[in-house]
């Protein structure tokens, strides 16, 4: 079977600091993947580098055996990725339904016609309603982004990766800065995406983070050092030592 993702000897350094350090990882089709580590560890770089937001030193990533390592990042979505971003990267200042359609365009032939405006009658606008209220916010699709709670931004923001129609999905803490009742609605969201989409997330919540994950590799300093079901790496000595702090 064609691996999801596959991460083979990817090395980065800034400098003198090696931030990535020869990390292999292959995550199936579906699969549900935990990335943690301590502050520090290189789970962002790695995610910049998996969307091509950062040019690995050496090393290849692949995309449902798609070779993405040197394809720039606007690319890959074509090849099935789509990623959140630690920071909430959304136009704050345009409306909810507007962030969602322009998502759309993103991956369609229409987007390289200019000339032609958007109208709100534009199939694209049904569509995007559509996603909308698959994540709750039905309601609010005329409201600027920046009017909007964190955790609505956060539960936006996963419909606009998930509007691309991606088979893998990149969710770099989500659940960061969010209230008890923001991470119930969010971590309900991400446990019904469908099965159709592999997911690899960072997350330093571990309740809800355990909950979701059926794998789980560890980073230290750039290095991948555990990896394995959640029972094994929960209760491997270098989890304890240097991540769950026992």
């Amino acid at each position: 079977m064609t691996l999801a993702l596959e991460v083979t000897a990817l090395r980065k350094s800034f400098g003198g600091v090696a931030v990535t350090q020869n990390i292999h990882l292959a995550v199936q089709p579906g699969e549900r993947r935990l990335i943690i580590g301590p502050n520090g560890a290189g789970k962002t770089t790695l995610f910049n580098q998996i969307a091509g937001e950062i040019q690995p030193d050496s090393g290849s990533i692949k995309v449902f055996g798609h070779d993405l390592t040197n394809k720039p990042a606007h690319v890959r979505p074509h090849f099935g990725l789509s990623r959140t971003y630690q920071i909430i990267n959304l136009f704050n200042h345009d409306t909810v339904l507007h962030n969602v359609a322009l998502a759309l365009l993103g991956i369609s032939a229409r987007r390289f016609n200019p000339f032609r405006p958007l109208r709100h009658t534009d199939p694209v606008y049904a569509q995007a309603r559509s996603i909308l209220d698959s994540v709750g916010l039905t309601d609010s699709a005329q409201r600027p982004v920046g009017q909007m709670s964190y955790g609505e931004q956060r539960r936006l923001e996963i419909g606009v990766a998930m509007s691309q129609s991606p088979k893998l999905l990149l969710l770099d803490e989500p659940l960061a800065g969010l209230s008890k009742d923001e991470r119930k609605l969010v971590s309900d969201l991400i446990n019904q995406l469908p099965r159709t989409t592999a997911i690899v997330m960072i997350e330093h919540d571990m309740d809800v983070a355990l909950a979701f994950a059926e794998k789980i590799s560890l980073l230290q300093y750039g290095s991948l050092i555990v990896e394995g079901d959640r029972d094994t790496v929960v209760n491997h000595p270098r989890t304890r030592e240097v991540y769950l702090g026992h």
